[in-house]
C-alpha cells in the first residue's frame, strides 16, 4: 500500500485528497490495494462529496448464501483506482432469495446502481445428501440455476441497474470426495453443464450479468482460504475476493460509459522487438524467434481488439516512410496499415503527438489506453497528460500481452453492430478532416459533404445501440443520464415517451446510429429529457437539423411549447448554450433549486428555424398515444 495514503489517513485527509488516490493506486499489486480498501473503506462518500461533488458515486448491493462483506473493501479500493467512490449496502448472511424475491426488500429498497449476488459452491453442496453422488449435485444445481433464472426475471420487473451474479467453482476438496475417477469425471462434467446454463442466462436477461469466474482460478488463486470458510463463513479467499472486486470495477467502469476508446501503440520494442531505424526491416523481430513470437502475440491481441471497435493507433519516434514500409511490406507482420485508425511517426515529443491525435479523432485524451516500453516515455506521458491511461511494457515482451490485457480497459456491458463498424468509421473520418483542410470556408466543405440525416423512432434492434451512446457519450450530452438498454426499453414502453434516433451519411460512408434525442408530451408542454450525439458528427448541422425536426413534430401534435434542460459535467461545457443559441429562452431557476437541477430553457414553437440547408433531413416518428404517424 502506498506510504502517502497511509499518511492521509493517518491525518484525517483522505476526503480532501481524494483525487490524488487514483494516482497513488495506480502501480499497487493486489495485497498492496486490499491493505488500500481497508483504510478508504472507513471514509464515508459524504465527507469525499463534500469537498469534490464532482466524485462519481456508485451505489453497490451485495447479497449472496455466506458472509459477503468481505467484498465491500477491494471494491472500494477497486473503485479508487478508477476515479469513483462506492456507497455500499450489505444484506443479511443467506438472504439472497428473499432479497431478490421481495420487491419490499432492504435490497430494493437502496435502489443500487449494481446489485451482486455472489455465490459460492455451497448453494449446491449444502443441499445435497451427506452420501451423495454427482446426480444428487446435478439435480440440485440445475434446481439452482432455475431459482437464478426467476430471480433475475424478478429482478427485471422490479429493480433498477444491473444484476451481477458468477458462476461457481468447484473446490478440490468436493472432487476428492468421490474415490472413483468415473464419478469425479461425471461431476466435473455436471458441474460444468450447469455453469454453462448460467452463463447463458444473460440471452433472455438484459439487466443480467454473469461473471465467470473459472478464468481467475486459472491465474493459480486459492479458490477457498479453510479457516475463512469455517469460522469466518466467508467462503472465497482473500485473493479471490479481491479479483472478483476487480472484475466488478471493470464492469461499473463500461457501465458508466468510462470504457476506454482507443489503444495507442509505441512500435520499437512494442510492436515488433528491435529498434526500426537502428535493425532495419529485416532486422526487427516480429516471428521465427522466441521474443519474435511475443511481439506477434501481442500484434493479435491488438487486431482482436480492433476487430471489436476499439480504436487502434501508432505512436512513435521514428521515420514515416520506414514504418509504412514495414506495416505494408514485412511479410511477418500481424498488422497491417488498414488495421490502424492513424500511423503517427516523427521525432516530436510522444504527449504532444497524442494530444493531435486526440484532436484528429475527436475524442477525449481520457479514452486512449498508451502503451510503450520505455520508462522515460512512459513517465512523460503521465506528466504531461495525466488523463491518458499509460501501459508501461517492461523489457520481457512475453509478458506484454498480460500486461495489456490485465485491467480490461476497453470492455463494455455489449459489443453491437456499430462497435464493429466503428474503426472503418473513424477512418473515414479522417479522410473528411483531409477533405475539409482543402478547402478555404466551413460552408463549402459542408455543401459539398452531403449530408443526410434520418430522425426516427428508435426500433427494437437499436436499442442496445442507444443505450451505449447515452452511457459513452461525454461531449455532446446534454443531461449526462446514463441509461443501461432495460432503461431504455422501459422509456420506449412508455406511451408518453418517445426514443428517437438519429443516423447519418455522407459523401464518405454510413456513420449509423449517431445520436438519441428523448422527447416526453405531457399535454401542451412538451419535454427534451436528453439529446445526445456522438463526438464524430459535431458540427455538420445535424443537431440543427435534428432539434429543428423535433420541434415541428411538437407543434404538429398540438404541442404549444417545448422545454429542455441542461446539466452541467466536467466535459459538455460546449453545449451549454446549444439551446439559447436555437431560440429557446433560458427560464429562471425555480424556487431550492441548486446548480445541480441544472438549467432549463424554454420553445414557444412561434418561429422554428429550418434546418441548414446544407443537410438533407427526413422524419420518421411515430406521433404520441392517438396520433397519427409524422413522416416528413
Amino acid at each position: 500500500m502506498p506510504q502517502d495514503l497511509s499518511e492521509l489517513h493517518r491525518q484525517g485527509r483522505v476526503a480532501a485528497e481524494y483525487p490524488r488516490v487514483r494516482t497513488l493506486l495506480a502501480e499497487t499489486d493486489d495485497a498492496g490495494l486490499r491493505r488500500a480498501g481497508q483504510l478508504l473503506a472507513r471514509t464515508a462518500p459524504d465527507d469525499v462529496l463534500r469537498e469534490h461533488p464532482d466524485t462519481p458515486v456508485v451505489s453497490v448491493a451485495v447479497t449472496g448464501n455466506s458472509v459477503v462483506s468481505g467484498l465491500v473493501a477491494p471494491l472500494t479500493a477497486e473503485l479508487a483506482r478508477h476515479g469513483m467512490l462506492l456507497r455500499p449496502h450489505v444484506a443479511d448472511f443467506n438472504s439472497y432469495v428473499f432479497d431478490l424475491s421481495d420487491p419490499e426488500s432492504g435490497l430494493y429498497s437502496a435502489g443500487a446502481d449494481l446489485v451482486v449476488c455472489a455465490l459460492d459452491a455451497g448453494v449446491v453442496f449444502d443441499e445435497v445428501p451427506v452420501q451423495w453422488r454427482p446426480d444428487d449435485v446435478a439435480r440440485v444445481f440445475a434446481g439452482k440455476v432455475d431459482l437464478l433464472a426467476e430471480l433475475a426475471s424478478a429482478f427485471a420487473s422490479v429493480g433498477r441497474g444491473t444484476l451481477v451474479v458468477n458462476t461457481l467453482p468447484l473446490p478440490r476438496d468436493r472432487m476428492a470426495e468421490l474415490v472413483g475417477h468415473r464419478d469425479r469425471a461425471l461431476l466435473g462434467a455436471v458441474w460444468r453443464e450447469a455453469n454453462a446454463r448460467l452463463l447463458r442466462l444473460v440471452t433472455d436477461q438484459p439487466s443480467l450479468v454473469v461473471l465467470d469466474l473459472e478464468p481467475l482460478l486459472g491465474t493459480g488463486l486459492p479458490l477457498r482460504d479453510a479457516r475463512l470458510g469455517t469460522y469466518a463463513k466467508t467462503q472465497l479467499s482473500p485473493e479471490v475476493t479481491g479479483r472478483y472486486a476487480r472484475e466488478l470495477a471493470h464492469l461499473i467502469r463500461g457501465l458508466s460509459g468510462r470504457a476506454k476508446k482507443a489503444l495507442v501503440l509505441d512500435l520499437d520494442n512494442t510492436t515488433w522487438g528491435g529498434v526500426l531505424g537502428d535493425d532495419g526491416i529485416e532486422g526487427i523481430e516480429v516471428a521465427g524467434s522466441y521474443r519474435g513470437e511475443a511481439f506477434r502475440a501481442l500484434q493479435r491481441t491488438a487486431k482482436q481488439l480492433a476487430g471489436q471497435g476499439v480504436l487502434l493507433a501508432a505512436v512513435s519516434k521514428n521515420d514515416i516512410e520506414s514504418v509504412m514500409q514495414v506495416l505494408r511490406e514485412h511479410p511477418d507482420m500481424t498488422l497491417r496499415e488498414d488495421d490502424f485508425v492513424r500511423i503517427v511517426a516523427n521525432w516530436a515529443p510522444k504527449h504532444e503527438n497524442l494530444h493531435a491525435l486526440a484532436g484528429d479523432l475527436n475524442l477525449g485524451i481520457d479514452s486512449f489506453v498508451f502503451a510503450d516500453d520505455s520508462a522515460y516515455e512512459c513517465g512523460l506521458v503521465r506528466r504531461e497528460l495525466p488523463e491518458v491511461t499509460v501501459l508501461h511494457l517492461d523489457d520481457d515482451p512475453a509478458l506484454h500481452v498480460e500486461r495489456l490485457l490485465a485491467d480490461d480497459w476497453f470492455a463494455v456491458p455489449d459489443v453491437t453492430t456499430d462497435d464493429l463498424k466503428r474503426p472503418e468509421r473513424y477512418r473515414e473520418e479522417l479522410v473528411r478532416k483531409d477533405f475539409l483542410d482543402s478547402f478555404s470556408s466551413l460552408d463549402h466543405y459542408l455543401r459539398e459533404l452531403d449530408v443526410t440525416v434520418e430522425l426516427a423512432t428508435a426500433r427494437p434492434a437499436d436499442l442496445a445501440r442507444v443505450s451505449q451512446i447515452t452511457l459513452r457519450t461525454n461531449q455532446f450530452n446534454l443531461t449526462t443520464r446514463r441509461l443501461q438498454q432495460t432503461d431504455v426499453q422501459a422509456l420506449a414502453d412508455s406511451p408518453d415517451v418517445q426514443v428517437l434516433t438519429i443516423r447519418s451519411s455522407d459523401r464518405f460512408g454510413n456513420n449509423g446510429v449517431v445520436g438519441a434525442v428523448f422527447l416526453a408530451a405531457e399535454g401542451p408542454v412538451w419535454r427534451i429529457d436528453n439529446f445526445v450525439l456522438s463526438c464524430r458528427v459535431f458540427s455538420r448541422g445535424i443537431e440543427q437539423a435534428c432539434l429543428s425536426a423535433v420541434l415541428e413534430h411538437a407543434r404538429v401534435h398540438g404541442a404549444r411549447e417545448v422545454v429542455g434542460s441542461y446539466r452541467a459535467s466536467g466535459k459538455n461545457g460546449k453545449v451549454r448554450d446549444f439551446y439559447a443559441r436555437n431560440g429557446f429562452v433560458a427560464q429562471p431557476r425555480a424556487a431550492g433549486a441548486t446548480a445541480d437541477d441544472g438549467l432549463v430553457f424554454r420553445h414557444d414553437l412561434a418561429e422554428i428555424a429550418g434546418p441548414p440547408i446544407h443537410v438533407r433531413l427526413t422524419r420518421s416518428i411515430e406521433g404520441p398515444k392517438g396520433t397519427d404517424r409524422d413522416d416528413h
